[in-house]
């Protein structure tokens, strides 16, 4: 009797804290996705990873995630659907044949679908790429989706060419890989992997009225209130590749980011950027916003927080290349997850050249 009372008094107070399982709320639908390029021994260092190392990746996601086809977490995400809360989806871009020999036995051996974003100029062409008649055959655990023709950098203008013909002439690029794509497969997404991960406000307006989804190379989570014009991809080759950072990352919410200042991704050398700041939805109660914190070129920047604006100061001159801020917060109800955003910056040479 006394310990079925110790028992019934251990119980009333365990019910009446805030705990951990009663705390948790729905997240809305979100998922996490991957970025790959090649998966080899022999490529660049800067864009590879292992086929040991994407087994590991892979064998971890088996464990703890749930690997969601990317067409249908964004008709999930899009109407409202549930998605499981451990949802990643996987990405390739660019068709390498190392894809095929050595990623697609081991995403069939898992049962996971993916997306390679292809340049259909290269396929055919270039050595390093598939064929399409490879492409076919990784058919229907691989959808396949736009790159652009031939990985132009699409901010990059041509001697003497105006914004209107800039935008024409590189829509016009898109458009004819989207249509060779739905010749070649059968079907068309009409979604479009930003090479080098650089776009900027005229050509998300653009690509949105064209019903483009885009997709970019910062990073965090997609969730319904994410640009569908931009959607981030975690990069997970290279030096990202490590499982123990990785899987932080996989684990990451989508912040409900409302906006941020400035509000332009593509910058002019010697611009100057003296402070950043995002816009809060107050609606989130489980982002800590006392513990949000920004890092910006390996630097660790804690923002000022009032009436939900995260606000920085630095003292950044934009030089040629692409730098990303990255800010994080704690969940209050999901112990180890954070809420993640990234923003992207482009800059030329001072002659207009965008670096590789």
């Amino acid at each position: 009797m006394k310990n079925v009372v110790m028992l019934v008094c251990f119980a009333l107070v365990w019910l009446s804290k805030p705990h951990y399982a009663l705390a948790q709320k729905q997240l809305p639908p979100q998922v996490v996705i991957l970025q790959y390029h090649h998966v080899a021994n022999n490529t660049p260092a800067a864009t590879s990873v292992t086929p040991e190392t994407f087994r590991q990746h892979m064998q971890y996601l088996s464990e703890h995630h749930q690997v969601v086809r990317l067409k249908d977490a964004i008709a999930a995400i899009q109407n409202n659907r549930p998605l499981p809360e451990n949802a990643i989806s996987i990405t390739f871009d660019d068709g390498y044949e190392n894809i095929l020999t050595n990623a697609h036995p081991i995403l069939m051996e898992f049962g996971f679908a993916y997306t390679v974003f292809i340049n259909p100029s290269s396929i055919n062409t270039l050595g390093d790429q598939m064929t399409w008649q490879q492409v076919k055959q990784m058919q229907p655990l691989a959808d396949f989706a736009n790159h652009t023709l031939d990985h132009l950098h699409l901010l990059q203008r041509l001697s003497n060419e105006n914004e209107n013909q800039w935008l024409s002439r590189v829509m016009a690029n898109i458009e004819d890989a989207e249509q060779q794509l739905l010749e070649q497969l059968g079907y068309s997404y009409k979604w479009l992997a930003y090479p080098y991960g650089e776009f900027n406000t005229q050509l998300q307006k653009a690509l949105s009225e064209a019903g483009y989804i885009a997709f970019g190379q910062q990073s965090g989570a997609v969730a319904k209130h994410s640009q569908f014009n931009a959607l981030p991809r975690f990069p997970a080759a290279g030096r990202y590749a490590n499982i123990d950072t990785l899987k932080v990352k996989m684990s990451s919410i989508a912040m409900p980011v409302i906006s941020h200042s400035p509000s332009g991704h593509q910058r002019s050398p010697g611009d100057v950027m003296t402070d950043f700041s995002l816009s809060l939805d107050g609606n989130n109660t489980d982002l800590n916003q006392q513990q949000l914190a920004c890092f910006f070129k390996g630097e660790r920047i804690v923002p000022n927080v009032s009436n939900n604006i995260m606000q920085i100061e630095l003292e950044h001159t934009f030089t040629p290349g692409r730098v990303r801020i990255n800010c994080t917060a704690p969940s209050k109800s999901r112990k180890g997850r954070f809420y993640w955003h990234s923003v992207a910056f482009f800059t030329p040479t001072e002659k207009g050249i965008f670096l590789d």
